[in-house]
């Protein structure tokens, strides 16, 4: 009787597990922060990715390079200019809510493009990417549009997962997650976040959303000048501790995160083959 019993269970089981196509997620489990420590330091990006580690750099107004201990290259709201280097990303993801956040004709050697809207209006679209180290998913949101519109689906939240990190890059929020998009979200450890105020959301909107994330690292982005950026700083240090390095990169990882909450200020700048 023990035997069917099991012959029965493994028959059951069988097409679920043959249907899981997908690396489970780390990150949809607990959306709160992680216990941390400490990170930063200064280094090329050519240089390699410490082990466990994932480094960070700021590229301009909503792109950032996201490289992995296994040389996985991935760029943020891609516009096609990172700079005066001769490296080709991995990965590009984009946003067209405007066009400093995706280009039309990204380089054909870049092996994978993901595009954050679909190809229909108002369609959206699902992403799953596993590359090496690193695997890449959306969650799609809406977007106003010409006249007072909006566009459903028309833009997208990405999530990178690498060494056991949940890194989320917010793109050109126009509205506050509903409950189904935060629980999509997961845990994010590092979020970069626009922070302007106009373009995107409000920013008592903005702030309400990073403190509801509970995030170990938010790193500003989109935030058009200092006075901006003040006004979201002051904004979150009832919460969050604040560093501000004047450094483009951070380095980091699961196991040295930040035991407070910290905004951590990167300043923008190009790559170049010559850092």
């Amino acid at each position: 009787m023990l035997r069917l019993i099991l012959a029965l269970s493994f028959v059951l089981l069988a097409p679920a597990a043959q249907a899981q196509t997908r690396t489970s997620s780390h990150c949809i489990a607990i959306a709160d922060a992680a216990p941390g420590l400490e990170y930063l330091h200064k280094v090329s990006f050519r240089d390699p990715v410490s082990a466990h580690a994932v480094r960070i750099r700021y590229i301009a107004h909503a792109s950032f390079l996201i490289q992995t201990p296994a040389g996985v290259n991935a760029v943020t709201d891609f516009t096609g200019n990172i700079g005066n280097t001769t490296l080709i990303p991995d990965i590009v993801t984009m946003n067209h809510a405007h066009g400093t956040h995706w280009t039309a004709n990204p380089d054909p050697a870049i092996p994978h493009v993901l595009r954050g809207w679909g190809e229909e209006f108002g369609e959206g679209v699902d992403h799953y990417l596993e590359y090496r180290d690193m695997a890449v998913r959306n969650v799609p949101t809406d977007i106003r549009s010409g006249a007072g519109g909006s566009e459903p689906f028309g833009n997208s939240i990405f999530v990178f997962e690498v060494e056991g990190l949940c890194i989320g890059h917010l793109g050109h929020l126009h509205h506050e997650p509903n409950p189904a998009q935060y629980a999509a979200l997961g845990r994010l450890d590092v979020v970069m976040a626009a922070v302007d105020g106009g373009y995107t959301v409000d920013q008592p909107t903005m702030i309400r959303i990073l403190k509801k994330l509970k995030s170990s690292v938010v790193i500003p982005m989109h935030w058009f000048g200092d006075t901006t950026l003040q006004r979201f700083i002051d904004g979150m240090r009832d919460e969050f501790d604040i560093v501000r390095s004047g450094e483009s990169n951070l380095t980091v990882s699961l196991r040295d995160l930040p035991a407070r909450p910290t905004v951590h200020v990167l300043m923008p700048r190009y790559l170049r083959d010559t850092d």
